[in-house]
């Protein structure tokens, strides 16, 4: 895997190899989140009691009994995956669309780059950007930053990279003089989750606002966690 990765401002001539990373980044949870979903007692227990209904309701008939569990397993695939995708449209149709305008024309805020070069051409392996907000009953002028669109390649996870565009947000908030970073993630990017943890973010709030309606989150069993870092 690629050694030497560097970390950059991002440029109007990456948009295309963003988009396909964040794409695949985000679209990737789909799987984990499923098997995440449909391993929870609760929809255990509903698929279970379709397969009974069904066997009883089709006449004793086992292809009833699969048919009504398989609907259910289907159901919460389907959700599963418009969670993700919901989010990707919404996102292509609004900020990833116009990066420069929304995170590079303000001092405050940022959109960075990882890449590195495999047989003399660039890949672009690694992205984060980040947001000046005013802090919410804080002091005067007190201000955060939160960061967004965090995606590692599957190429070179457990490179430390995540650590390091993480880093390289903190690094762009203390500079300046924001009093914290904040950020959210969902449940089941448990990777991501111990990264923040471990960079030393606490997780203060749960909620299951997404882009889908909120049926579809409680099925899925997805909850979406709000972490801060004081610095």
């Amino acid at each position: 895997f690629p050694m030497h990765l560097v970390v950059r401002r991002y440029r109007p001539s990456d948009k295309d190899a963003v988009l396909t990373l964040f794409c695949d980044g985000i679209l990737e949870h789909i799987n984990p989140s499923f098997y995440n979903a449909i391993s929870n007692p609760v929809n255990v227990g509903v698929a279970l009691f379709l397969s009974m209904a069904g066997y009883m309701l089709g006449g004793g008939s086992t292809l009833w009994a699969l048919l009504s569990a398989g609907a259910w397993v289907g159901l919460v695939y389907y959700c599963c995956s418009q969670l993700y995708a919901s989010f990707v449209r919404e996102r292509l149709r609004t900020d990833m669309q116009d990066i420069p305008g929304c995170y590079l024309s303000h001092p405050d805020n940022c959109f960075w780059v990882a890449e590195t070069e495999v047989n003399g051409w660039v890949e672009i392996l690694g992205m984060v950007a980040v947001v000046a907000k005013k802090v919410v009953g804080g002091r005067d002028g007190e201000m955060s930053g939160e960061l967004f669109r965090m995606i590692v390649s599957t190429k070179c996870r457990r490179t430390g990279l995540g650590s390091r565009m993480t880093q390289t947000v903190i690094d762009f908030c203390k500079e300046r003089g924001f009093s914290k970073v904040v950020l959210e993630t969902s449940s089941t990017q448990t990777s991501a989750v111990a990264l923040y943890k471990k960079l030393g973010f606490s997780h203060i709030l749960s909620h299951t606002k997404t882009y889908s309606p909120e049926w579809m989150t409680i099925i899925s069993r997805v909850t979406i966690l709000k972490m801060e870092k004081v610095i």
